[in-house]
């Protein structure tokens, strides 16, 4: 059970392969253009007319609606616990408070 498993020999690469293939048909472009006769520059395209970048179907706003809105209740609910959390150790703090001063002032009232 503890013992590691080996593939099996049919299944492992042998050590003078690769697994990645070789790059073949690269052409990589000349470094310098300063001993070339001047080049007339191409014409300029016509810009595509500009899209909105996100486009919103009915569902997709719908989603997005629900998942904002559950984010907001999830954070609000993490903050008022840790509000209620925070008064609960006040209150608490005070009533020692309270308990202790009347503790330590009643012998000096006797």
């Amino acid at each position: 059970m503890f013992t590691p498993k080996i593939p099996p020999p049919d299944t492992a690469p042998t050590p003078g392969t690769s697994l990645v293939p070789p790059l073949t048909g690269l052409v990589h472009p000349p470094a310098c253009t300063c001993h070339r006769a001047p080049t007339v520059p191409a014409p300029v395209p016509a810009a595509p007319p500009v899209l909105p970048a996100v486009r919103f179907s009915p569902g997709s706003l719908l989603v997005a609606a629900a998942g904002g809105t559950a984010v907001v209740l999830v954070v609000g609910t993490v903050l008022v616990s840790m509000l209620l959390a925070t008064a609960i150790t006040a209150a608490s703090v005070a009533v020692c408070a309270v308990v202790l001063r009347s503790l330590l002032n009643r012998p000096n009232n006797r």
